[in-house]
């Protein structure tokens, strides 16, 4: 991954999740949906109604995260290996075997994923949360231990993005105990756009810079704009939310109106517990009422 490649198709795919979990979260915003649970469109029964239900989310991180392990695996000459048994058992390759076990994370996620929404009686959220939870706190320890050796450029734009996930887990963290608040799904969209972007942008610096030139370790002028680039990023990916944001409220309640109504019939069956237990209580209240009247009369 130590090249443009690995930079690049780890950061588009970062950014397009980004750009589909905008629209899932600003679709959900606009029509009053649930977020965890959103009410599916009237289908047939049969196969084309269990095909919409598909966890195309889980697939996805399986099948980018097998390719991309599959690339690290042969994108070096003399493959994988752990050990050089020829100079004193010495640990190879140690920032590919990091890259390798960011990517088997993604694709054990992608399981997690499909297995919650299509393979268990019941769909367990905190299952998927403490999932992706997990694979970020791992991201971040492999992270901070993938720019020891690095310096001036490299060491600057890692830690942009070592910030970004940082704060991405703080986010995920505080999403187990509230995982159906729009302004916390809200933020998490716009970091993973920053990861995703920023990812693209440290490919073309380290490695095909847009200029021609090679960045110099040893400019101040040079460090200094690392972090300007990363300040247009947050207002671009910022904008670009505000834009979705835009058509999408455009769209659902100007040509899909009846989204909103199905949302709103659909909303007592997702909070049915919650139903239930109110006239629990309630009718617990009219029990009380009347025992106390009925000692008052006599």
């Amino acid at each position: 991954m130590g090249k443009f490649i690995g930079h690049l198709y780890p950061g588009l795919y970062l950014f397009y999740y980004g750009l589909y979990q905008a629209t899932v979260v600003f679709k959900a915003m606009t029509v009053y949906d649930s977020l965890l649970y959103p009410s599916w469109p009237p289908r047939n029964k049969g196969i084309w109604a269990r095909l919409w239900k598909i966890s195309y989310g889980g697939l996805l991180k399986i099948v980018i995260g097998s390719i991309l392990t599959v690339y690290v695996v042969f994108c070096l000459d003399d493959m994988m290996v752990l050990m050089d048994k020829k100079n004193a058992l010495r640990f190879m390759y140690p920032k590919e075997w990091q890259h390798l076990t960011m990517f088997i994370l993604l694709t054990l996620n992608g399981c997690v994923d499909v297995m919650s929404k299509n393979l268990l009686p019941r769909r367990c959220v905190l299952l998927e949360k403490c999932t992706l939870v997990l694979t970020f706190y791992v991201l971040l320890l492999l992270l901070m231990s993938h720019v020891q050796n690095s310096t001036g450029i490299e060491l600057q734009t890692h830690c942009l993005l070592i910030l970004v996930v940082f704060l991405l887990m703080l986010v995920l963290t505080i999403e187990l105990w509230t995982p159906d608040t729009f302004h916390l799904l809200l933020i998490e969209t716009f970091l993973f756009l920053m990861m995703g972007s920023w990812l693209i942008q440290v490919g073309f610096i380290l490695y095909k810079p847009v200029t021609g030139y090679p960045w110099q370790d040893d400019d101040i002028s040079d460090i200094m704009f690392i972090t300007t680039f990363f300040c247009w990023h947050v207002m671009i990916n910022a904008s670009c939310l505000l834009g979705i944001y835009g058509i999408s409220s455009l769209w659902y309640r100007h040509y899909c109106p009846s989204l909103k109504l199905m949302a709103s019939k659909e909303a007592p069956h997702h909070k049915g517990s919650l139903y239930k237990l109110l006239q629990g209580v309630e009718q617990s209240e009219k029990e009380d009422q009347a025992l106390l009247l009925s000692k008052s009369s006599s």
